[in-house]
């Protein structure tokens, strides 16, 4: 079954499909679930489910057995607690801004603690209502982004006061450097984890991203925290991806035309026709989500035949070279394939001299969206 989210006037009107393969993603996660067992698989569904659609990814995962999710921001829980059941445990990875621990507390969501400032807010919360408020507690163990230093573990660990109210469930680090399996930064952070859970026998270990899943069970711990596997991202670098292909992008041709040598095409005249070409100019740029660095060097595929992109970028459309095919073979409105069994995400981010993260997360809100229902349990 598929759903649109948007009006049949909508869908008449977009510039492109993107279809989101929800029984793919269910797919992924299950395969998550087998990799990691016998700990558990969380979901990180932050930036709106990594720009997929949380209102449709995050039900899609609860039906498949998950119950927790991970959001970077406070207000990204707020936006996902009406499409969860209650059982569900939304939690917080930057913390809370001061101000929000109330607003937190009365939702049930679970912040990450980050810092001794924010530890020090949530245990005033839970002391001014007089009960115990739940957490997770990161370390910093080498990614010097988020969680707590050494220094202010031992200042926890010395003056337990600071935790007053707070029940720690979780204990939590980052890998900077899991999708390179040979990197020496892996081990250091396991050991230095490990020092850190030897500390905090009571709670639950958080430590493997979609990468650590597949480090070995030594990185799992009890709660693993996939993300752009389960979107269909390869989660170790060079390696083969295990994962099914979630979304599939295709844009409109809005034009073609022959055009002789000697020919400029796009801003700045960045490529010159050395012999005449026939071109096709697609209905999408980079307000959605398809970078400038694919300029003179990305490309689009019909059927099984590569076209690529010539000229720049534009805002609202790309340039094709169209000269392989066979003259009137793309016409107004066909469709052309951007992301999908020709091109993975991992290709087409190659292209642009990125990641598939920002390529997924950056796909904007003028395509028409087609999620394909999983299968019913």
């Amino acid at each position: 079954m598929t759903m649109s989210v948007r009006s049949d006037i909508e869908s008449r009107a977009a510039c492109g499909v993107l279809t989101i393969d929800l029984k793919a993603l269910v797919a992924n996660y299950e395969l998550l679930c087998r990799q990691t067992a016998p700990a558990k698989a969380a979901a990180v569904v932050k930036a709106d489910a990594y720009g997929l659609g949380v209102a449709h990814v995050a039900p899609a995962l609860y039906e498949a057995g998950c119950r927790d999710f991970f959001v970077a921001h406070f207000i990204e829980a707020v936006r996902l607690k009406p499409y969860l059941a209650s059982d569900a445990r939304i939690l917080v990875l930057n913390g809370l801004m001061p101000g929000s621990e109330g607003d937190c507390a009365d939702l049930g969501v679970v912040p990450v603690l980050n810092s001794l400032e924010q530890a020090a807010n949530w245990s005033a919360t839970a002391r001014a209502r007089k009960t115990t408020l739940p957490a997770a507690l990161q370390a910093d163990t080498g990614m010097s982004r988020l969680g707590l230093e050494p220094r202010e573990l031992e200042t926890l660990l010395a003056e337990p006061q600071r935790l007053g109210g707070i029940r720690v469930d979780i204990i939590m680090s980052h890998l900077a450097c899991g999708d390179e399996p040979a990197h020496a930064a892996n081990a250091r952070q396991l050991a230095r984890m490990g020092a850190v859970r030897s500390r905090f026998p009571d709670a639950k270990l958080s430590f493997a991203n979609s990468a650590g899943i597949f480090l070995g069970e030594d990185y799992r711990g009890d709660l693993a925290r996939p993300g752009i596997a389960l979107y269909g991202g390869a989660p170790l670098a060079g390696a083969e991806n295990p994962m099914h292909q979630v979304v599939r992008l295709e844009v409109a041709v809005v034009q073609t035309r022959t055009v002789p040598a000697g020919s400029e095409i796009g801003y700045g005249a960045s490529f010159v026709a050395k012999a005449e070409m026939r071109l096709a100019t697609i209905a999408a740029g980079y307000a959605d989500g398809l970078p400038r660095h694919l300029s003179n060097t990305g490309a689009a595929y019909f059927g099984d035949v590569r076209l690529p992109i010539v000229g720049r970028v534009s805002m609202d459309s790309i340039i094709l070279d169209i000269t392989t095919l066979a003259p009137g073979t793309l016409k107004l409105g066909d469709m052309v394939e951007l992301i999908g069994p020709h091109q993975t995400l991992e290709m087409i981010a190659a292209d642009a001299g990125t990641i598939s993260y920002e390529i997924l997360t950056s796909l904007g809100r003028r395509y028409e969206r087609r999620y394909l229902s999983p299968a019913a349990r």
